[in-house]
């Protein structure tokens, strides 16, 4: 059974496929960075205070808010 979640709910080591997005307008600079749909997204840790969060996606790192990350859904 695949799950519909988004990105800030990912545990540190967790892999997931980018399903899509809630925001339009942040959707387009997710995508200009590599987060496109069908591509893996790894989990790789939260800042110390929880926010921001750092994950894999297309053979590079990226840090995003968590507000941010919230907004791509991801299939697990």
């Amino acid at each position: 059974m695949t799950l519909l979640k988004n990105v800030s709910q990912m545990k540190p080591g967790e892999v997931g496929i980018v399903a899509g997005f809630t925001d339009d307008h942040l959707s387009v600079k997710l995508m200009e960075m590599g987060c496109l749909p069908g591509a893996a997204v790894r989990f790789n840790f939260t800042a110390p205070f929880g926010d921001p969060v750092c994950i894999s996606v297309s053979g590079y790192e990226l840090s995003l808010r968590l507000d941010e990350a919230a907004t791509i859904s991801i299939l697990n």
